[in-house]
């Protein structure tokens, strides 16, 4: 290390010399001057730091002014800390202070590259690397600049109105340091909340959306909510416009994790129970953004996978059920109307049958233990997978629950009823579409198709369309009040989203959402299961 010298004109009193030689040798009187010479062993010993030594300096009166500069200088050299970007899309945090210690106190340990001299850090940990460094009082070089010169070329200005709890789900983001998840039913207007809080921050931002028709859905809400003529680009296919405020989807996000991240300093994920999935994961892992929203339905997954993403965003900050919501007048009130049906003898004896047969090839394995199994080439795994598809099928195809959803369908129809069908099969789908001469929807349907059976059932005052899981999300029928389930899983999430293409509230409006369920079989516990999210 460099020997640094300072010099005192006139004479010192005895307790500031005995001070001075804690940190410095005396080198002796030169023209009437005292001068000394730092002592890095003394300075260990005693326990100081530079920053010590230029705070005591500074206090006595005759100490040379360019030496006392030379000491800061080398004093914010050695507690300047640099962070940047790597080509891998790490952030490089370097500085010839000793920091490992500090990232054992922030319960990290990233690796360290003695080629650059720097440890390599994920991104999402950006904001809090740079915040404690600072609480520190290390001088931070920020070389990613996203905490402060990412404003939007002008602040934004929401011109909607918030309600109640809209304004307390943002309240409760803005405490959470402008992080955190926000979970609220479909229908509530969680759109409008994350719109209202890009205006509050006015920062670069992405918005990450499930698809193509929510990207669409998002560039119109920020012409209908806010004065953002000229900042919203897509980015998405064709369309690549990197503008202030960007939208894409999750698959883009991923493609373009390394570009984005230069640039916005607050991420808002949709849907953001889709998050969890290893590739969308990475964008949160990846992404410096300091500032961070996600908005779900239900933001709690069956495979508990949540618990690894929600810390990358913050947490739940604020929840909100539908039954709440409806109790309020927020949300069309609704029932939950169950419908039990019963198989044929034939069809309940061949169902017997085959899940005896299930239940000796499955040897207790769960379902995803079996798919796993019949992967690496399990027999009786493969074999199990065919005859747990056919008792679904039997299911399915029951005489019983297909008459009951003609039934139901009559009936609303006779009210004037705007009914959605829900089923888990495409060929359930269009079974049922042909017996209630409803329109489908499913996921094998060209864009133009889509649009126009779309486009049919918004416009028509009354009618049946039956979707698959196609539907789950982004399907925006304001006027729909009756659903009907006819095939599902267990998934509180799935359960919840179809419930909530009902709940956009119209006056004199209730909502109802039959549930078919045939008595005896799995379909009994997945009902059970995904209705305690009510």
């Amino acid at each position: 290390m460099e020997k640094l010298r300072f010099r005192i004109k006139g004479w010192v009193s005895d307790e500031e010399f005995r001070e001075l030689l804690e940190f410095s040798r005396y080198i002796g009187r030169v023209g009437g001057v005292s001068v000394f010479e730092l002592d890095y062993s003394k300075m260990r010993g005693s326990g100081y730091t530079l920053k010590d030594v230029y705070s005591i300096l500074s206090s006595i009166e005759g100490v040379v002014e360019e030496d006392l500069e030379a000491i800061r200088s080398a004093y914010l050299d050695e507690v300047t800390v640099y962070v940047r970007f790597g080509g891998d899309g790490f952030l490089r945090i370097s500085s010839k202070a000793y920091l490992k210690g500090f990232f054992e106190k922030l319960g990290i340990t990233p690796p360290y590259s003695p080629s650059e001299r720097a440890f390599k850090v994920p991104p999402y940990l950006y904001a809090r690397v740079v915040s404690e460094l600072e609480k520190l009082g290390f001088n931070v070089v920020d070389e990613v600049g996203l905490l402060k010169s990412s404003k939007l070329p002008r602040d934004l200005v929401f011109n909607g109105e918030l309600r109640d709890y809209q304004r307390e789900a943002l309240e409760a983001w803005e405490r959470n340091g402008f992080q955190g998840v926000i979970a609220l039913p479909t229908g509530s207007g969680k759109t409008v909340i994350a719109i209202a809080g890009v205006a509050k921050l006015s920062v670069k931002t992405l918005v990450v959306v499930y698809t193509k028709d929510h990207v669409k859905q998002w560039a119109d809400a920020f012409k209908k909510f806010t004065d953002a003529h000229g900042m919203v680009g897509v980015y998405y296919g064709e369309e690549k416009n990197l503008a202030p405020i960007t939208i894409t989807t999750y698959q883009s996000a991923f493609r373009n994790t390394q570009l984005f991240a230069k640039h916005f300093a607050l991420i808002v994920f949709d849907e953001a129970h889709h998050l969890p999935a290893e590739k969308f994961k990475h964008v949160a892992l990846y992404m410096p953004s300091p500032y961070r929203m996600a908005l779900s339905a239900t933001p709690e997954r069956e495979d508990g996978k949540h618990v690894e993403i929600f810390p990358l965003i913050g947490g739940v900050i604020y929840h909100k059920t539908a039954s709440e919501l409806a109790e309020k007048g927020y949300l069309a009130p609704f029932t939950v109307k169950k419908v039990k049906v019963r198989l044929t003898g034939d069809e309940w004896k061949r169902y017997e049958e085959l899940r005896r047969r299930f239940q000796v090839l499955a040897r207790g394995r769960r379902f995803q233990e079996l798919v796993e199994d019949a992967k690496k080439g399990d027999r009786d795994a493969v074999e199990a997978l065919k005859v747990h598809a056919e008792m679904r099928n039997i299911i399915n195809y029951s005489e019983a629950k297909l008459k009951a959803v003609e039934s139901i369908v009559k009936e609303e129809l006779s009210k004037g009823s705007k009914i959605i069908v829900f089923t888990q099969y495409k060929g359930q789908a269009e079974e049922i579409a042909s017996r209630v001469k409803g329109l489908l929807l499913h996921g094998e349907l060209s864009e133009s198709e889509r649009e126009r059976v779309l486009r049919a059932f918004k416009t028509a005052k009354t009618g049946v369309l039956v979707v698959t899981t196609v539907g789950d999300e982004g399907l925006d029928i304001p006027d729909a009040n009756v659903g009907v389930l006819v095939s599902g899983t267990s998934s509180r999430r799935q359960f919840i989203q179809r419930l909530g293409r009902l709940l956009r509230p119209k006056p004199g409006k209730t909502a109802v959402l039959y549930e078919i369920v045939t008595a005896g079989t799995s379909e009994e516990y997945q009902a059970r299961k995904r209705k305690e999210i009510l």
